[in-house]
């Protein structure tokens, strides 16, 4: 599967969240034609009345070849490409509501970050449950640093597509590349989903130690042993461990603890400054992925038997009222170990 040299696609975006807009206007400046979905009628009519998403995108004009549409069907429909950039806790509901209208051909990528909390399933894993019309080998996913309004901004990113078909790695990254977006691709999807799940679940970590307002040497320290957490559940599920220094492993795990803009770092911030998750959650529009996915990795972790204290630490700051302090006061007394696993 080659993309021919302007070829122009018909490409769905399923998800008007900041993301899904960036991507679904990415594609549109890529000459695509662009269906949009968007849950809220209010998103639909102001996309297609002023070009402008300015709940979740604000500032960025859309192109004409972009339409926002609040049928899911019409969306997905005799397209070439899908993308599918809901939050994870639904990605089941509209995955299932996707499958009738989707083309045996089409090809399918998960931009949706998150583990499912009763299944433990990622992304993918959802998908090629919920859609039996399409091979698993035409499912992959978009993943690696990437804030919505840099992309739709034009700042220069660089990401990972993961497919087990080497060939539709391939034309995504000819479908979406960019001299400003620069896509790799990669045949670790477990390893790709992990790195961009695991991470929110770190930045809220670290966003608590700027609440508490740590220093950097502990910010730089919580990064380093946060990403040999994620590294040793991955390697758990199967995954190359080369993954996890990439783009999907270490580089957005770097930027999701470090960028102000970051929501999952922002909620952590919060509760690091006393606030209450409830409250916090209440007044977001957007999903802070990492409160869901720690419930997740906290079970999954230990249903596979994976030492993962950091992450431990925030499912009970998030659900267990653990004072944030006394959290990480644990953290560093734990008793004192070698620093590299033996794999």
């Amino acid at each position: 599967m080659v993309l021919s040299n302007n070829r122009q696609l018909n490409v769905g975006v399923v998800g008007g969240g900041s993301w899904g807009t960036a991507l679904a206007h990415l594609a549109a400046m890529n000459n695509h034609r662009v269906d949009l979905w968007v849950y809220e009628p209010e998103v639909k009519e102001q996309i297609s009345t002023t070009r402008f998403n300015q709940i979740f995108l604000p500032g960025i004009k859309l192109p004409d070849n972009l339409s926002a549409t609040n049928d899911l069907s019409r969306a997905v429909h005799n397209k070439d490409l899908v993308l599918v950039v809901v939050p994870s806790h639904v990605m089941r509901e509209v995955t299932i509501g996707m499958d009738a209208a989707l083309g045996t051909e089409t090809v399918v990528i998960s931009a949706s970050k998150g583990i499912e909390n009763v299944t433990h399933r990622t992304m993918t894993g959802i998908m090629s449950e919920t859609l039996p019309s399409i091979s698993p080998n035409q499912i992959g996913v978009l993943s690696g640093p990437s804030f919505a309004n840099e992309v739709a901004r034009k700042i220069p990113t660089a990401i990972t597509v993961a497919s087990k078909s080497e060939s539709v790695a391939v034309f995504v990254q000819q479908a979406l590349a960019t001299p400003y977006f620069r896509i790799y691709t990669n045949d670790d999807v477990v390893g790709v989903e992990l790195g961009g799940a695991v991470k929110n679940v770190i930045a809220i970590a670290a966003g608590a130690l700027d609440g508490l307002k740590m220093g950097l040497n502990t910010r730089a320290a919580l990064i380093t042993r946060g990403q040999t957490e994620i590294r040793r559940l991955g390697l758990k599920m199967g995954a190359h461990p080369r993954t996890f220094t990439g783009l999907a492993g270490i580089g957005d795990l770097i930027l999701t603890c470090t960028g102000a803009t970051s929501r999952n770092h922002r909620v952590g911030k919060r509760i690091g400054q006393g606030e209450k998750l409830e409250m916090i959650l209440s007044e977001m529009k957007m999903v802070a992925e990492g409160v869901k996915t720690a419930r997740s990795v906290y079970n999954l972790s230990r249903k596979r038997g994976v030492e993962m204290p950091i992450c431990h630490a925030i499912y009970r700051v998030l659900y267990e009222d653990l004072n944030p302090r006394e959290g990480l006061f644990a953290l560093m007394t734990r008793d004192l170990k070698v620093e590299l696993d033996e794999i």
